[in-house]
């Protein structure tokens, strides 16, 4: 069902529309969790370490399916906030073209530069081979991937957020049941891992993907809807590609601190490997938020609401924090029991390590959460200099502080240069939130 954001009670709306988004991406999230999780107990360390590793290449090609997702969300959101429905069906349409042509492209880099990315980041000899066999599966799954993001973010700017919650809960269970089946029953090993997450999420995106299209359908136009246009690519690039820049430096600056990592050993690459994948769990959620704050702001500023924005980010805030008070005390509490929950009797050193991280990174989820909400304001509203300077220092920051630290500390040091990014960054993207167009408009 399609829901108009510019109506209502700020906060009754977000909660609405934001808490199935929140639902979906664990789900999604699932995807990555089941696989470190099988690879790891029934496998061994050395199979999660090569899936963990390949995962941070894997971020790259994510970065652009994002980009196609909040590019087309927030100009999709903010044409349905204005009622204009022809144009917002064209933008629909070039993004999926465009997506495809990314895709294609995207899928020839990664076949060819495979093995180069991997020893690009230090992979140790004895996960490399296992590591090629995931990434290269992980890419023949790219048009999956691409698409239902694209079919999400369409659902999003629609204000529809329960629709790809429910794909997401059937496939991503799917996915863990098909996971054990090839690894345990097949014997497939990594290789069972990888094709188990490319079935269900074929199976998602088939189904997003027709779902979509007939609720575009539905929308009614008076004249023929054209196909492409290069005004909506326009649009579309314009928040594409600063947040597919974003996400590709991310994913540069983890591949940076993954060599860094791969430096310690694979028992300090293990440990790293399953307590990333519990923080990215939690960054990717307030990052989904985040994005519903985009969608809430672009059909509110098409709509010619700005006052609406400034209520949307306290409520925005709230219920972020709301949210980070349970999954703060579960992480600190129970930091040991996750960790061994994804390695099947680990080495000293990989729980040692993935421990310390989630107890160092842990508590500064409020302050990363108050920063996603802050940008997915700045992005729904199309400032994305500012977004761009905010997610670039905390990228930079970490980064450099990893590496130094690195060398007085040792992996220690490596988990306090998140803090330490996410801090500073969180106090630009809030000055760059009060400087908005809703400033002087509180009435």
């Amino acid at each position: 069902m399609n829901k108009d954001l510019t109506v209502g009670k700020p906060e009754t709306v977000l909660w609405q529309f934001c808490l199935p988004l929140f639902g979906s991406i664990i789900f999604q999230q699932l995807y990555n969790i089941a696989d470190s999780l099988v690879a790891g107990k029934y496998i061994g360390e050395n199979a999660l370490a090569a899936v963990g590793n390949s995962y941070e290449i894997t971020l790259i090609f994510i970065a652009f399916a994002f980009g196609c997702n909040i590019g087309c969300s927030v100009v999709v959101s903010r044409l349905f906030g204005a009622k204009k429905y022809i144009e917002m069906k064209t933008s629909v349409y070039t993004t999926m073209i465009c997506s495809a042509v990314l895709c294609a492209l995207l899928m020839l880099f990664g076949f060819l530069s495979c093995q180069f990315l991997l020893h690009l980041i230090h992979t140790p000899a004895e996960i490399m081979q296992d590591s090629r066999l995931y990434l290269m599966i992980y890419i023949c799954g790219l048009p999956f991937l691409f698409f239902y993001n694209v079919s999400t973010g369409i659902f999003s700017a629609l204000g529809d957020s329960k629709t790809p919650f429910y794909f997401l809960a059937l496939s991503s269970t799917a996915n863990i049941l098909v996971d054990i089946l090839f690894v345990r029953t097949f014997h497939m090993g990594v290789s069972g891992v990888a094709w188990a997450t490319f079935l269900c999420q074929g199976v998602s995106c088939t189904l997003a993907l027709i779902a979509v299209l007939r609720r575009l359908f539905k929308i009614p136009t008076d004249s023929r809807v054209p196909l492409f246009s290069s005004q909506a690519f326009r649009q579309i690039a314009m928040i594409a590609v600063p947040s597919i820049l974003q996400q590709s430096f991310i994913s540069v600056g983890n591949i940076m601190i993954q060599g860094v990592i791969n430096d310690c050993g694979v028992g300090v690459t293990a440990g790293y490997a399953a307590a990333i994948k519990l923080n990215n769990l939690v960054i990717t959620s307030f990052t989904t938020l985040g994005n519903g704050m985009s969608n809430y702001t672009a059909q509110n500023m098409g709509a010619g609401l700005p006052a609406r924005v400034k209520a949307g980010f306290r409520a925005g805030v709230k219920m972020i924090w709301l949210l980070c008070i349970p999954i703060v005390i579960l992480y600190l509490t129970t930091a040991n029991i996750l960790v061994r929950f994804f390695i099947n009797n680990p080495s000293d050193l990989a729980l040692s390590s993935g421990v310390q991280f989630l107890y160092i990174v842990t508590p500064f989820y409020f302050i990363i959460s108050l920063k996603l909400i802050a940008d997915g304001i700045l992005r729904g509203a199309g400032l994305m200099k500012p977004f761009m300077i905010g997610t670039f220092t905390d990228l930079i920051l970490r980064v450099a502080f990893a590496k130094i630290l690195a060398g007085v500390t040792g992996y220690t040091g490596i988990w306090c240069a998140w803090p330490i990014g996410w801090t500073i960054a969180m106090v630009l993207s809030i000055l760059f939130y009060h400087n908005g167009p809703w400033k002087q408009k509180n009435h």
